[in-house]
C-alpha cells in the first residue's frame, strides 16, 4: 500500500488536523478492539527468551519507545532489543525460534518492515505485527491494529494509539495494573491538553527562527526524534532531534541565539540532563520551549515558554508529550503556507524525487 497524495484541501483545517484531534476517541477505541490479540501476544512473548522491535521512520520511534516499556513495565530488562527496519533485516542475524518479533508499520508496505518478518514460520518465535487497519496484508502470528489509514502523510493518530498498544502489551507481559489503569486515564488527559494552549499563538511567537531542536531522554527520546521527523515533513523547517546527554558532547556548539529549543522533560532519571541542556540553551541566548509536568519549577524557570502536561508515569509520558509538538508543527506549517498533509508532493522537485524513490 504505497502512499499517494489524499484529495487536496485547500486550507486549514488539513488532514493532519483532524486526526491530531481524533486522538482521545482513537484512544479509547484501540484496547477495545485487540483484546484476544494482546492476550495471546503477551502470553507468547513471555515464554520466549528476548524480543525484538523493528520499524522506519515514525514507527521506528514507537519501538524506541516500545523498548523500555517492554524493558522496564513487562520486567524483559536486556531482553528487549529495538532496531530500525533496515538495520535488522540487513546487517543482523535473523532472529530465531526463542525470539519474538514485533514489527510496527502503518501501511505494510516498506520493504525493509516486510524482510524483518522473512523468516519462515518454522524458523523464529512469534511475530507480532502492529498496523493500521487497511494495510497490506504481512505473514505475522498476530496483528494488533491501530486506526483507519491516515490521508495525512505526516502521521499522527496511529503513532500514539501504537504507543498506547505497546504500553498495553508491555502491561499485560509484567502484570502493572498501574500502567492498566493510567492507559484507561490517558483519552481524557489528551483531550485536556488539547485545549491547553493557543497554539496558533504559539506558531506565531516562535515560527520564524531559522533551526528548531527538540531535546529529551528516556522514552521522550523518541518524541524528540518524532517531532524533528515532522517538522520535516509538514511545514519543511530545518529541525533537529537529539538525546539530552548527546546534545551537551558537542551538538550544543552550533546552538546560535536565533534558534528554538524544545526540551521535553517530565520527570524521570533524564530529568537532570535535560535541565542541563536548558542551562545551556539559557546561557547561548536561545529561545526555550519547556514541555514539563505540572509544577516543575527548575527548568520552568529558565524557559521563554511552558507547557504542561498532567502528571503520568515517564514510561507512558511520550503519549501526551508529542501532542503538543505536532500541534506546533501543524500551526507552523500554516503560518509557513505549507500543506503538512502531502509531503511536498504539490512541488514538482519533490514529487519527481518521490516518484524515483523505492521504499
Amino acid at each position: 500500500m504505497a502512499w499517494s497524495p489524499p484529495a487536496a484541501r485547500s486550507g486549514h483545517p488539513y488532514y493532519m488536523h483532524d486526526a491530531i484531534y481524533a486522538q482521545p476517541g482513537a484512544l479509547r477505541l484501540v484496547e477495545r478492539g485487540n483484546g484476544d490479540a494482546l492476550a495471546q501476544a503477551a502470553s507468547r512473548i513471555a515464554a520466549l527468551d528476548r524480543v525484538v522491535l523493528a520499524g522506519i521512520g515514525t514507527s521506528w520511534h514507537a519501538a524506541l519507545v516500545g523498548e523500555l516499556l517492554l524493558a522496564r513495565v513487562a520486567r524483559l530488562g536486556q531482553r528487549a532489543r529495538a532496531f530500525h527496519s533496515f538495520e535488522l533485516a540487513r546487517y543482523w542475524p535473523s532472529p530465531d525460534e526463542r525470539t519474538a518479533v514485533v514489527l510496527v508499520t502503518h501501511r505494510g508496505s516498506k520493504r525493509y518492515s516486510r524482510e524483518v518478518l522473512g523468516p519462515a514460520p518454522d524458523k523464529r518465535g512469534v511475530s507480532v505485527l502492529l498496523t493500521g487497519k487497511g494495510s497490506e496484508p504481512l505473514a505475522a502470528d498476530i496483528t494488533l491494529r491501530t486506526v483507519e489509514q491516515e490521508n495525512s502523510a505526516a502521521h499522527t493518530v496511529s503513532y500514539t494509539c501504537a504507543l498506547a498498544l505497546l504500553a498495553r502489551l508491555a502491561a499485560d507481559i509484567g502484570g502493572d495494573d498501574e500502567i492498566r489503569h493510567e492507559l484507561g486515564e490517558m483519552p481524557d488527559r489528551l483531550a485536556l491538553l488539547l485545549g491547553q494552549e493557543s497554539w496558533d499563538d504559539l506558531a506565531a511567537r516562535f515560527g520564524d527562527a531559522p533551526r528548531y531542536w527538540f531535546v529529551g531522554g528516556g522514552p521522550n527520546t523518541a518524541t524528540a526524534y518524532e517531532a524533528a521527523l515532522k517538522m520535516s515533513e509538514a511545514n519543511h523547517a530545518s529541525a533537529t532531534g537529539l538525546h539530552c546527554e548527546q546534545l551537551l558532547h558537542g551538538p550544543w556548539a552550533a546552538l546560535e541565539a536565533p534558534d528554538v529549543v524544545f526540551v521535553i522533560a517530565p520527570p524521570g532519571p533524564s530529568y537532570e540532563r535535560c535541565l542541563a541542556a536548558a542551562r545551556v540553551v539559557r546561557a547561548v541566548g536561545a529561545q526555550l520551549v519547556a514541555i514539563v509536568e505540572d509544577g516543575d519549577q527548575e527548568i520552568a524557570e529558565l524557559a521563554t515558554e511552558t507547557i504542561v502536561l498532567p502528571r503520568v508515569p515517564e514510561a507512558l509520558s511520550p503519549i501526551l508529550a508529542v501532542v503538543p509538538l505536532q500541534l506546533f508543527t501543524y500551526h507552523l506549517a500554516l503560518k509557513r503556507g505549507t500543506n503538512p498533509d502531502v509531503m511536498r508532493a504539490d512541488q514538482p522537485a519533490h514529487a519527481q524525487a518521490r516518484a524515483g524513490l523505492a521504499l
